[in-house]
This record gives C-alpha cells, structure tokens and sequence, in this order.
C-alpha cells in the first residue's frame, strides 16, 4: 500500500557553509560594512538557503526563519517591545537599536541571553516593560514576498506562537499580568496572519516549543483560547502549530486545538507521542507534520528503521495529509558535510549534516509515496555506513566499557566534608575576604587566532608555537598581579573552544573541518563529535598550568571542562546513554585532575557551563538526569586532597531550581554567569541557603561595555545581604575570551577597584 506524503523543512542554519552570516554581521559592527551593503550580503545568504532547499527536493520551505541575530528577538522588535533603557520613537527599530538590545552600548546593558529550551543555543529574553506593542513590520510577511518574488518559491513563513512567546519573556507576572499582554499582543497576531492571508498564503508554521514543557490546565485553556480567536479572526489561514524537542504534553488538548495540523516530534518526544498516537488516534482531516529525521544531531537517519515507523504513523493518521520533516530547525547542526573528506571513512560516511538531512526527508517521503525502488540505493547506502560504524573498533573498546560498569555502580565522594575541606584550604591560601578572580579565558586577539593558523598549517614549528604561547602566559600573568586579582589563570591562549581542545586530546573524539553551528548571536562553535569510547590518553593541560604557576606566588587555577558540558556541548553518538557517555569522560578527566594535582597544582575549575540545559524539558525527569550528572562531577573531582580547592562555574541556570543538585556537585567554590540575571539569582538565596563558597559574576561580559565600579559594587552590596562574605568571591559572570584586551584590563581594574572598596568596610574587615 502507496501513501502521498509530502516533505517540509522547519528551518535551515543563518550561518552559511563558511560562516559568510558572521563574518558580515562583525564587518558591520567594526565599520567595514555600511547598512546597505550588511543588507545586501545577508540577503544573498538568505537567497541561498532557500535555493538549496528547493534544490533537494523540499516540497513546504520555511521562509522567515532567517535573522540578523536572534529570531526571538526578531518577535520583539516586530512587536516594538524594545527595553526602555533604549532610546525609540516608535516605528521600525532600527538595526543599530535591535544590535544594542542584543549586545548592550555605552549607555545602557543588553538584554538577557539563556538557553533555548535544552539546547546549545541562546535567545535574546523579550523584556516585557512599559512601552505599548505595536506591528513594527509583518517580518513574515516581507520574507514570503521575497522567496516568491525572487526564487518563485511560495514558502511557509514562520513565527513563534503567542503563549511560547509570552513563556520566553519577563518583566511581567505571569500570574496577573498574562491575560494583559495576550490583549495587547494577540490582535497583532492576528493582524500579522490577515495580511499574510490577504496576500495569498495559506499556511502558516507557529512553533509553540513550549507544548512539550510541563503544561498545566491553565495553560491549555490559555493555549485554546488564543487559538480560537485566531481561528475566528483569521479563518482564511491554515496553521501547522508546530511543536519539538520533547513529546507534547497534554497531547488530547493539543491535537484538538483550532488549528489545521499539528508538528510532532517523532526523535525527540518518540517514545511520548507515538504512545499519545496509539492510544487516541490523530484527528481526522487535520495535517500532521511528522518529524522523522533528528535536527540535533549529525548522524544519518536509519532509514529502514524510520520507513517502518512512518508507516506505522501512516496507518494511524489514515484519514490525514502527512509532511515528512525534521523534528526540529536545522538551526541546530551544521549546513554541509560535503567537505568532511579527512575524516576516516567509517565516521565520514555515517555523517549527515542540514544539506545531508534534507535528502533524507525527501528519500523517505519518496519511500511512502512512490515506493522504495525509487530510492534503494540510497537506503542501501545508508544501511553500510551505520553497520560499519556500529562495528568499528573505536567504539568497542573493552576496557572503557569495564570501567563504566564499575563506577556506575559505587558512589562517588570526597574524602571530607565542605567544613573541614574549608579550614584546611583557608590555612593552605591565605586568601584575602572576597578574593577576585577570573572565569578562566583572557582576549583570543587577531594576534593570537594568526598565531594559531600559522602552527595548524604548518608555517610555525611547535617550538615556534609554544614560545608564543609562553609569551602571552607570562603577560597575562603579569597584567594579573598588576591588576591585583587573587587567585591568577594561565589565560587559555593555546584553546580554540572550551570542548574543542579537550577533545581533541581524548581517544573517541573526532573533529568536522566545517562543522560549525550557531551557540549565541555571531558566536558559532564547532562541536567535538563523540563517534567512539572515550579514553585518556596523555594530560593534557598540565604544561601550560605548571609553567604560569612557576611565573608566580599567587595561586594559579587549573582549568578543565566537566564531563556534562563536554556531553552536552557535543554531538554525542547515539548508541549508548548519554549516562554512559558521561561517566567514561568523568573518568578520563579524573586522571587529568590528578595530573593537576601532582604537577602541584591544588586549585582546579572543572566548569559545568551546561549543566542546566541538558534538563529533560518535563520536571518530572529532571531527577534521573540531575543524580547521574552530578555523579559525572563527583567521579572527576572526588579523588583530590582534602586542601585541594576545586572550583565549578555554572552559566545563570535558575539556581532555585536545582539547589540541591548544585550543592550535591560538593565544589568548595561555585561562579555563576549572573549579570544579566542578577537580582532574580540573588533573590533566590532570600529563599535558600547556599553554604559553600560561591561567586557570582559582577559584570557581563558578552557587552563590550566597561561597567563601571559603583555598577559592580552595587552588585556585590545586594548579594551581600543574603551570602556569608566568608565564603563570597568576586569575578566577571564568564571567560574573556571573545572581549578586547583594553575592555578586559579597565574592567578587571574596575572589579579589583569595587572589591576593595569592600575590604576597606569596616563592617567588612570585622568578620575577618
């Protein structure tokens, strides 16, 4: 039996094939870019992305998905929700405004920047304030008009639905304040889906991610009540309310919303929504966007696998138009794997990248529809790449596996409590109250990233390398005693990315020439990829750490990166636990921490950035994944000395939430990123009690502003009133790496400058 299905795409990566989206946007932030001609190189880059879609077969393109920095904040400005601490009139925000609300200026702070969902990627938080929305531009409505005009490509524009909208906000009280904004804010959705209407579209995507978080009855009421107004108000349009990245919640209340069709994600909420499709069917009428192929992850898709579950799918929405898509925007992997030739052939050929998934989305929509002759040899293809893999020696390596299995079963903890591990440490340092330090990483300058090409292609020796390397430690290390910070870092110059470097010191770990993704604005990393067990090797940090401690009396930290955000922070094989995966690299950075700590390093930051954002997005799983990633943490860091000090740093992660999981880590000092955030965490310890050292970050560090000292001292004051300064350290909220040296020395100063103005207290100086 034959079905007619059809293939869609959700979204497709800015960034482009060689990062041509970021290389412009920072053009225009330096001058080398005027506006218009900013305007003219994205839309070539926009321009592509949807001829590449059209050009692999992609019967419904996504149209609007594209941005000049964040597509939440695209929403915003849409809606003139722009922060009042910003000058604006009214109209259009103009590009240098809607910069500034992302990046901050002289005059006022960006706005906050926090995961998406639990993901590596980051959105601008709409700030809900004082000023009226209003329909700024129908974005969607330009980006429909441009594909059709241009390409004749009668895409599918996209926004993001009211209720997640309003979800991602602050700067109001969802409590009393939510039936307020969705009045301000509904008609213009409206008005937005009738103008799209009267210009001939007729379906329309709004993503609702936040339909897989824990929806309560309020909720879904809610959630009705927005969609039968847009129902009534906007009938001539056919929403595809799309939803990903976990099975939806509520799945009864949602398949029966107003609404044309439904997006299910069948990778991520498999195990949810195929029970939810079993047990109540699908409405009859209504589309289903199924999402067969994983847009988080670069593998390639089983494709006899999903052809069966597809069918399955077939069988229970018989009475239903299907889309074959991904299970989420393409946004989250890199654009092409075609240049991935040095990679052995077993990993190459098992790699599928956003170009590589479309071709499977229309392969296995052509399997159902036409049959599967019509695509054999694909499927063939694709059988021999994941059996090779699935046998290659790398991932089969006994001894990990045996390690795994023993520590998986013992605890994990260190050889004293916080007290007496404090009394011992504070008698081994001698540290001042309030000591100051820095997260990890000084500026990566020109001068440095040059430095680096030079050695990768050959034109430095090692030795050449190495020299330039000591140079810039010994600097640093002086412009640090300069400054007057207490506890030194060597400054990390010899690191691409903070999971990069590690990775590619670790047996398992293999690296993309032009894997890059998106994390925040022009920010894009290029994950490490997990293909097999991961072992160590040789130390891989002890050098550089050992020679900037001998540079100095000060205490030097020794800096790793945890074993949750190396797994989070990577595209991670698929076929094991992430669980296991987890443990083999705790146990392979634990022999890195004892290498520290023989080279007579005692103070170590194993940093767990991602912590947070590797929570199932459902409450009710948070505890299975909190219990094994704390003890991923305690396997790395519990065999050290009760006098050696170990150090974590968090980005901002709702402290209150995981309270207890974070205290479970047992690190004698915590940082946490809280600028941005930073009374809403402060807040939360008028509510509970943190007993072990903590510094929480004093100034952002993604604006190139410098704060100034009563801004940091201010900080400080309101911390100070519900931490003990006996266990209280001050910092920047994350690493320098992406600042200016000049921005980083004044702000250093600044920071040292207001911690010492603390000190000089004398109610301070009496609790010492």
């Amino acid at each position: 039996m034959s079905h007619t299905v059809k293939s869609g795409n959700l979204g497709y990566p800015r960034i482009g094939g060689q990062r041509e989206w970021k290389k412009a946007i920072e053009a225009y932030w330096t001058g080398k870019l005027d506006e218009q001609q900013l305007h003219g190189q994205l839309t070539e880059i926009r321009l592509h992305n949807l001829r590449q879609q059209r050009d692999q077969g992609i019967e419904i393109i996504p149209v609007g998905d594209f941005t000049y920095y964040d597509h939440v904040l695209d929403m915003a400005v849409m809606f003139g929700l722009v922060p009042e601490r910003f000058s604006y009139s009214g109209g259009e925000v103009s590009l240098d405004t809607y910069y500034a609300i992302a990046r901050g200026n002289k005059e006022a702070p960006a706005s906050e920047m926090t995961k998406w969902f639990n993901t590596n990627y980051h959105y601008i938080v709409p700030e809900l304030g004082g000023r009226k929305p209003q329909l700024t531009v129908n974005r969607p409505l330009v980006a429909y008009r441009e594909a059709k005009e241009k390409l004749g490509i009668d895409g599918r524009p996209v926004l993001i639905g009211l209720y997640s909208f309003l979800k991602l906000s602050k700067g109001f009280n969802e409590a009393t304040e939510w039936d307020h904004w969705v009045e301000l804010l509904l008609p213009l959705y409206v008005q937005v889906l009738q103008e799209l209407a009267a210009e001939g579209v007729a379906w329309v995507q709004v993503d609702e991610p936040s339909l897989v978080t824990s929806v309560s009855a309020e909720d879904i009421t809610r959630v009705r009540a927005i969609y039968e107004t847009i129902q009534r108000k906007a009938p001539q349009i056919s929403i595809l309310l799309q939803t990903y990245f976990e099975a939806v919640d509520r799945y009864e209340e949602v398949v029966s919303l107003p609404v044309a069709g439904i997006g299910l994600d069948f990778i991520h909420g498999l195990d949810g929504n195929l029970a939810a499709l079993r047990k109540f069917g699908f409405p009859a009428g209504k589309t289903l966007g199924a999402g067969m192929v994983d847009g988080r992850n670069i593998w390639r898709t089983d494709l006899y696998r999903q052809k069966q579950l597809l069918l399955e799918i077939l069988e229970m929405a018989a009475d239903s138009e299907v889309i074959v898509q991904p299970s989420c925007s393409l946004l989250h992997v890199p654009v092409s794997a075609k240049q991935e030739q040095t990679l052995v052939a077993v990993l190459r050929d098992a790699l599928s990248f956003a170009e590589e998934k479309l071709g499977e989305v229309v392969a296995l929509s052509a399997a159902v529809s036409t049959g599967i002759d019509s695509v054999k040899g694909i499927f063939e293809s694709n059988r021999i790449a994941l059996d090779n893999l699935a046998k290659d020696p790398a991932r089969n390596r006994a001894n990990v596996a045996a390690a795994v299995e023993k520590i998986a079963s013992e605890p994990a903890a260190r050889g004293s409590e916080f007290a007496i591990r404090r009394k011992k440490q504070k008698e081994k340092w001698h540290l001042p109250l309030l000591p100051t330090t820095t997260i990890g990483s000084f500026p990566q300058t020109a001068e440095v990233r040059s430095a680096r090409q030079k050695w990768r292609k050959g034109d430095w020796s090692q030795e050449q390398y190495e020299s330039f390397i000591k140079e810039h430690i010994q600097q640093w290390i002086s412009l640090q005693e300069e400054i007057g910070i207490d506890v030194l870092v060597h400054g990390e110059f010899e690191r691409t990315d903070m999971v990069e470097f590690f990775g590619e010191k670790l047996p398992g770990f293999a690296f993309t020439k032009g894997g890059w993704v998106q994390s925040y604005g022009t920010r894009c990393v290029k994950p490490p990829v997990i293909y097999g067990d991961v072992d160590f090797d040789q130390p891989m940090t002890v050098k550089e750490t050992e020679y900037a401690q001998s540079l100095t009396n000060k205490p030097v930290k020794g800096m790793l990166t945890g074993p949750i955000t190396i797994l989070n922070w990577s595209f991670v094989r698929s076929d094991l636990s992430r669980e296991q995966v987890a443990y083999q690299i705790a146990l392979a950075l634990r022999k890195e921490v004892e290498a520290l700590e023989r080279a007579g390093i005692e103070m170590i930051q194993v940093d767990e950035p991602a912590l947070r954002e590797g929570l199932p997005l459902k409450r009710e799983d948070w505890a299975g994944y909190l219990d094994w990633s704390v003890k991923a943490f305690r396997v790395t860091t519990s065999t050290v000395r009760d006098t050696t000090q170990i150090h974590t740093h968090m980005c901002y992660c709702e402290f209150h939430d995981i309270i207890d999981s974070i205290r479970a880590l047992d690190a004698d000092v915590i940082s946490i990123e809280t600028s941005r955030s930073h009374g809403e965490l402060v807040h939360s310890f008028e509510e509970h009690t943190y007993d072990l050292g903590i510094g929480l970050g004093v100034y952002d560090i993604h604006s190139p502003r410098v704060p100034s000292v009563e801004e940091m001292t201010s900080m400080i004051d309101r911390a100070l009133q519900v931490l003990d300064p006996e266990l209280f350290w001050i910092n920047p909220d994350c690493g320098l790496k992406t600042r200016g040296v000049d921005e980083t020395v004044k702000s250093l100063k600044n920071m040292v400058l207001a911690a010492n103005q603390y000190r000089a207290k004398e109610s301070l100086v009496g609790t010492k």
